[in-house]
C-alpha cells in the first residue's frame, strides 16, 4: 500500500481554491464582512496568539460544525458570507478549505502563508486571554 503525501495532497488542493494573503484575509474581513476562522490547535493559539476577531474551529470539529445535519452544526457556517481559514502555515486550511469546498460551502478561502505570515507581516495579533476576552462581548 502506497500512502499519499500530505504535501502533493496540499497542492493539488492549492489548485481548486482561493489561496490569499493574510493582508487580503484582512481586507475581507474589514470590508467585505468575511469571517477569519482559526483552525489550529488551542494549545497552538494559547502559546502564539491569535488573529483578532476570528473564530475558533477546531480542525477535528470542523466538517461537523459547517454541516447542517449534524448534531455539532453551528449556525453561523449557514451565513452568507466568506469564510477566510487558517492554521499555522497554510496546510491544514488548504485541505480543510478543499474539503469545505466539496461539501457545498460557496464562499470559502485560506490564508496560505498561516498564522506564520500573519505574524511575518506584522499583522495584529492578540494574546490568547485578550482574543477570549474579546470575543465575549
Amino acid at each position: 500500500m502506497t500512502i499519499e503525501s500530505v504535501q502533493k495532497m496540499v497542492e493539488a488542493a492549492k489548485e481548486e481554491i482561493d489561496n490569499i494573503s493574510p493582508t487580503e484575509a484582512a481586507r475581507r474581513a474589514s470590508e467585505d464582512g468575511a469571517l477569519i476562522v482559526d483552525i489550529r490547535d488551542v494549545r497552538e493559539m494559547q502559546r502564539d496568539g491569535a488573529i483578532p476577531g476570528a473564530m475558533h474551529a477546531p480542525r477535528g470539529m470542523l466538517e461537523f460544525w459547517v454541516s447542517p445535519d449534524s448534531p455539532y452544526a453551528k449556525e453561523i457556517f449557514g451565513e452568507d458570507r466568506e469564510f477566510v481559514l487558517c492554521c499555522a502555515g497554510g496546510m491544514r486550511s488548504a485541505l480543510s478549505a478543499k474539503t469545505l469546498q466539496d461539501m457545498g460551502l460557496a464562499r470559502i478561502s485560506h490564508v496560505e502563508t498561516g498564522f506564520g505570515g500573519w505574524q511575518a507581516d506584522d499583522m495584529p495579533i492578540e494574546t490568547y486571554e485578550e482574543w477570549k476576552a474579546n470575543r465575549a462581548r
